[in-house]
């Protein structure tokens, strides 16, 4: 089997089965997927954004996503509304509901987080994530990823670095 538990795009695949688990160990009370959370909070730090940047934004089919969006409107955590400039498209808002739920469920996701990387020691953590977020550029062109993210979007990720 070591043909195929010793290859990386097994183990990629193992971890997120495992960050999945973790995840929805921690937050299935709240009724709220992976996928789902980070739609939110793409929608919530670029209000207005529509379904196909925020498909790109989060790494996510366009066509899957639609499905994800339906049932985050019916909860009303997000609403759809019409483009100004454009009546065919539909802008994405959170609501005071999703903004709520969002609160809730931080500190979960948070806890997501320790639980990956608990039981690696500080320097193995910080090794861990370098050198997938290095795989991740060095492959950016096998399947580019925009993240044109909002001014506020920035500032909160440059605060956060």
């Amino acid at each position: 089997m070591d043909r195929i538990h010793n290859r990386p795009g097994y183990l990629l695949r193992r971890a997120q089965q495992i960050s999945d688990a973790l995840f929805f160990d921690e937050c299935n009370y709240l009724s709220v997927t992976p996928v789902q959370y980070a739609a939110m909070v793409s929608i919530e730090e670029n209000p207005g954004i529509d379904a196909t940047r925020l498909s790109t934004m989060i790494a996510f089919d366009r066509s899957t996503l639609g499905g994800v969006i339906e049932r985050l409107e019916a909860k009303d955590l997000i609403r759809r509304e019409p483009s100004d400039s454009d009546k065919r498209a539909k802008l994405l808002y959170i609501t005071d509901d999703g903004r709520r739920a969002l609160r809730e469920i931080e500190p979960h996701v948070g806890r997501v987080q320790d639980r990956i990387l608990g039981p690696l020691e500080k320097p193995e953590q910080e090794m861990l994530k370098l050198l997938l977020g290095k795989l991740i550029d060095l492959h950016s062109d096998t399947l580019p990823l925009s993240l044109q993210l909002s001014p506020s979007a920035k500032r909160k990720r440059d605060r956060a670095d």
